[in-house]
């Protein structure tokens, strides 16, 4: 399932929403939701529809079939350092990449706050 079919069964499904009405509730363009169809979203956009829909950001993008979203405050201030990162020369840090950084990040954190 893609992200955008993903969106569109959640959206209907939890709130009896289409895309159209999912991205306004969102703060996001109209078409924003169609787009990602060809184009990958910005993170912030796609947060936002997540949060809309009181889902997971990874439950969107089909990294879990958990829905719920998180809670944890500490979650989202990794989601932001993630945000802010950048690779060499100042690109974007890949999907990839932000998994990893992800990764570590966490394990810092739930290794720091074990002591």
């Amino acid at each position: 399932m893609t992200l955008v079919e993903r969106i569109k069964e959640t959206a209907k499904n939890k709130k009896g929403w289409n895309l159209k009405t999912t991205a306004e509730k969102s703060g996001i363009g109209t078409n924003s939701i169609y787009k990602w169809k060809t184009q990958t979203p910005q993170a912030d956009k796609l947060a936002s529809v997540a949060k809309t829909l009181g889902v997971s950001v990874d439950y969107l993008l089909g990294e879990t079939e958990k829905e719920e979203p998180m809670n944890d405050t500490r979650d989202m201030e990794v989601e932001e350092a993630l945000n802010s990162m950048r690779s060499y020369q100042g690109q974007p840090i890949s999907d990839e990449e932000r998994e990893v950084m992800r990764g570590i990040i966490k394990g810092y954190l739930d290794n720091k706050n074990k002591k």
